[in-house]
């Protein structure tokens, strides 16, 4: 990755955990396909705030490195090198995303009660927002789970699935439907629910081909579940506007993490084929080899020159950056699984056994075209941004450029035809996306 734009201070942290992951953790890891032990996550946290590399995303004054949104991913490709690396930092998610967002949002009060321990990795959370269907899953506009306002507080009714990292979670960020109320408008709102809620239920876990997030992707049933008034998260009816705070950069940080998986299955690649021989020739010499090594670095040095473009977006201009995260995760979704894919080719039976960890690998990378929204619904998404903003454009007095010369359809025909009927502007697809993890 392109380091030479860091800071002094982020380059030696980049350094250090570079070699914590090596050293410590690698080791460490369970075998493929099998999770990471409770008592081995506790013992790498552990080692974690002894070498100072814990944390990186999260403020100095709750007991992190306090690293820039704009150079977290120097920090969670080397984190991400390993499968267990994020945990081993505590910048997994869905924590991750949660404490970034906490830290942005929540009073000084619920700062204290929540984020300071799962900041310190002594407890973990969930966001609940996807839903059975026909609930919220990649169209948020769905969603069924209702909170009622009752005297001190609300009572939440509804059913979540797919909550991942739900059990063994301290609480779960509900998303839910609110009516008006005073000021409030209409709308989803975020509530902090403890899991010692008599009224959260945890419900049967989903087995699913991945590994790594801890806890989980349970079903959670919420019957009514009271929480008083300071459990709202920010503000009552603006859920779908908080949500963005969370969804970019949690979108973005798992591009991060996957990426540096994807270096390490090119490195693994690279060491098979520089001692493999056939057909008389090291395979690195073989222009077939050649052609999957030389694919893979194109899709690993694309995928970190969009993930630092959209990084800077998030930190100088949060709205713009929350639409290219769009773009940034199907391509190194696509991207990152095409990596893997090359390098289980080029390690050949050994590439699909545990022999190698390249299998579980792919397990892990592959559901990250779901989740966090389906690249479908993305790239639908990012269509329609592209189609808005082309048609502001030519309204505002950009030339239109389809006229066909010699045509005997008159150009203002031809514009209405080009620029549709969309009046969706890109802002307004900020609230379009959701499968948050």
């Amino acid at each position: 990755m392109s380091t030479e734009s860091l800071p002094a201070d982020i380059e030696d942290l980049r350094i250090r955990t570079r070699e914590f992951i090596r050293s410590t953790v690698i080791p460490a890891e369970p075998r493929p396909g099998e999770r990471l032990a409770q008592s081995t996550r506790d013992r790498l946290q552990a080692a974690a705030k002894a070498a100072n590399v814990f944390a990186p995303h999260v403020p100095k004054e709750f007991g992190g490195q306090g690293v820039p949104i704009q150079y977290w991913s120097a920090i969670f490709q080397e984190a991400g090198y390993s499968p267990i690396g994020a945990s081993a930092l505590n910048c997994m998610a869905p924590d991750e995303g949660n404490m970034h967002m906490l830290n942005l949002i929540a009073t000084e009060a619920q700062k204290q009660r929540y984020l300071v321990p799962l900041a310190a990795g002594t407890s973990r959370s969930c966001f609940g927002m996807t839903e059975p269907h026909p609930g919220a899953g990649s169209d948020p506009a769905a969603l069924l789970t209702e909170a009622t306002k009752v005297d001190g507080g609300w009572s939440i009714n509804g059913h979540k699935r797919f909550t991942s990292g739900a059990d063994g979670a301290a609480f779960c960020i509900v998303m839910a439907h609110t009516e008006a109320v005073k000021d409030a408008p209409t709308g989803a709102t975020m509530f902090l629910v403890d899991f010692d809620n008599p009224g959260i239920r945890l419900g049967d876990n989903i087995h699913t081909m991945d590994r790594a997030i801890a806890g989980g992707h349970p079903h959670i049933y919420l019957e009514d579940c009271f929480v008083a008034d300071d459990a709202v998260l920010g503000a009552v009816g603006l859920g779908f506007t908080y949500a963005q705070v969370r969804l970019g950069p949690a979108r973005l940080t798992h591009c991060m993490r996957w990426l540096g998986l994807a270096r390490r299955s090119l490195d693994i690649a690279l060491d098979r084929i520089e001692r493999r021989e056939m057909f008389g020739s090291p395979m690195k010499n073989l222009g077939l080899a050649q052609e999957l090594i030389a694919q893979s670095v194109i899709d690993i040095e694309t995928s970190d020159a969009i993930i630092d473009k959209t990084a800077a977006l998030l930190e100088t201009n949060p709205r713009a950056g929350s639409a290219m995260s769009s773009i940034a995760k199907v391509h190194c979704s696509e991207a990152i699984f095409r990596v893997v894919d090359r390098a289980i080719q080029l390690c050949g039976g050994d590439g699909v056994s545990d022999g190698l960890p390249l299998a579980a690998y792919l397990n892990e990378v592959r559901p990250f075209r779901i989740y966090d929204g389906a690249n479908e619904t993305h790239k639908w998404a990012i269509s329609r941004r592209a189609s808005a903003a082309r048609k502001r454009a030519v309204d505002e007095g950009e030339p239109y450029l389809a006229d066909v010369h010699g045509s005997d359809q008159h150009g203002s025909d031809q514009h209405g035809a080009a620029a549709g009927s969309t009046d969706l502007h890109a802002a307004d697809l900020d609230t379009e996306l959701a499968g948050i993890r």
